[in-house]
């Protein structure tokens, strides 16, 4: 009988063993789910028992859309709270790769979110939901006259440009480059949406901008579209992260996300399908 009182005493260390092997994954956990984000959430008998909170971090560039996907998704599921951190890319990536507790990370490039795969904090392998492109936002009254991509190489031209580490950033530098166009901007900020309130208040006579921030600005600035941005379209991935502490329901966002009534969303906020 030796043997069996032995294996009845680590029974219980085996257990939690199990348990905290199936909740260990960027986030907190609650969902039924393992620690990979993968399967469906578990539901009772009128369909869903999705429930707890979740944390995105986003690209700066999806400010507004992803708020108006948080209200719909929370909406749908009642139980469940979404807290979104906007930001540059770069940063973002570099907050969950130090142990951030975020359950959702969508990039503005394909380049930040291989930051958080090779680093070893994706559930699974990113999916692109969206993409983007430039143009030149100005003031309303476009003081320096701007018309095409070539006239921010104009002397005098005061240019915001993104940050080259910013997804942003590495766009604007592409498409330049491809022109060959050499500018001097007077700021280079860490996200696009410090480059639209530059141009909003007037301190510069233009900045390059998403086509989804320039829509979303409405009648504050004008937007300029060019063709060189074709050449330099930006993708938006988004996982689970590996540590997400409710990856239950962070699936169920990113499925969302995904879905028809997210991509409507996307749509209608200026981005393309992927």
């Amino acid at each position: 009988m030796q043997p069996l009182r032995s294996l009845l005493r680590i029974a219980p260390a085996l257990a939690l063993l199990t348990v905290a092997g199936l909740t260990a994954g960027c986030g907190s956990s609650g969902g039924s789910d393992s620690g990979n984000g993968g399967g469906s959430p578990r539901t009772d008998a009128a369909g869903s028992t999705l429930s707890g909170t979740i944390v995105v971090s986003a690209a700066a560039s999806l400010t507004g859309t992803f708020d108006q996907i948080k209200a719909d998704f929370t909406k749908a599921n009642p139980g469940v709270t979404v807290t979104i951190s906007y930001g540059g890319s770069d940063t973002l990536a570099a907050q969950i790769n130090a142990g951030a507790p975020v359950d959702v990370f969508a990039a503005a490039s394909d380049k930040t979110m291989a930051l958080v795969v090779d680093g070893g904090n994706a559930a699974s392998t990113a999916t692109r939901f969206a993409t983007n492109t430039l143009e030149i936002a100005v003031p309303k009254d476009n003081p320096a006259k701007i018309a095409a991509l070539a006239d921010l190489a104009r002397s005098g031209v005061k240019l915001a440009l993104c940050a080259p580490t910013v997804p942003c950033g590495a766009a604007s530098a592409k498409v330049l480059a491809a022109a060959n166009l050499t500018v001097t901007p007077v700021t280079q900020e860490q996200d696009v949406k410090s480059v639209l309130t530059k141009v909003q208040l007037g301190e510069v006579d233009a900045g390059l901008v998403y086509k989804t921030d320039v829509i979303a600005a409405g009648s504050t600035i004008k937007g300029i579209a060019f063709p060189e941005a074709a050449g330099a379209a930006t993708n938006y991935p988004v996982v689970v992260c590996k540590q997400a502490p409710n990856a239950a329901v962070a699936k169920a966002f990113v499925d969302y996300v995904l879905s028809a009534a997210g991509q409507k969303v996307l749509a209608a906020a200026g981005f393309a399908a992927p």
